[in-house]
């Protein structure tokens, strides 16, 4: 059975208006709402906002093909990944980068990556609730989980980047749960 796009579109935007409503544990809400209300400056960001603006105006070519299965595929050392990872707004996420953000990434509206302070393991969250509930504009949390490259248990956090009050990507967080307890 196929569905239209518009009913497909509803879903999405339900299920993602669940997600958005936050799943952390009780213990961990306050801590983390306060944590949220810091981050959100990275929302409208002048840097960015601009390495935003940038990618969705000219797209890397490499990424015009890359699918999830093939950026799972590659090394961190592969230069498309080295070529992000070491670009000026990769560099500026990983000054944001401390003891209770271990991880960050920004992408563009299609889901592809901007920035990142560590390979990520999706290309594109590109219909996916961590990117699809920030660029509706709201504030996306995940469920704590064990982060298979840092062994710690961490909560991501999405919200919008921010062109005036128009969102043009997102920004994910990977927190620390034991530095929010």
């Amino acid at each position: 059975m196929t569905l239209h796009p518009i009913i497909k579109t509803v879903i999405l935007l339900l299920i993602c208006s669940a997600v958005s409503s936050g799943q952390a544990p009780p213990e961990l809400q306050e801590k983390l709402n306060a944590q949220i209300k810091q981050l959100k400056q990275y929302s409208t960001d002048a840097q960015i906002v601009a390495a935003v603006k940038s990618y969705n105006s000219n797209p890397p070519a490499e990424g015009k093909d890359m699918t999830n299965d093939k950026w799972h595929s590659l090394s961190i050392l592969d230069p498309f990944v080295r070529g992000i990872g070491k670009n000026a707004i990769s560099q500026y996420l990983k000054g944001i980068c401390n003891d209770q953000i271990a991880k960050i990434f920004v992408s563009g509206a299609d889901g592809g990556k901007v920035g990142f302070n560590a390979k990520t393991e999706h290309w594109t969250h590109k219909g996916m609730p961590k990117h699809e509930v920030p660029l509706s504009g709201k504030t996306w949390i995940g469920t704590v989980k064990l982060d298979d490259s840092t062994g710690l248990q961490m909560i991501q956090v999405g919200l919008p980047v921010l062109d005036g009050p128009k969102p043009i990507g997102s920004i994910i967080f990977g927190l620390r749960v034991d530095k929010l307890r």
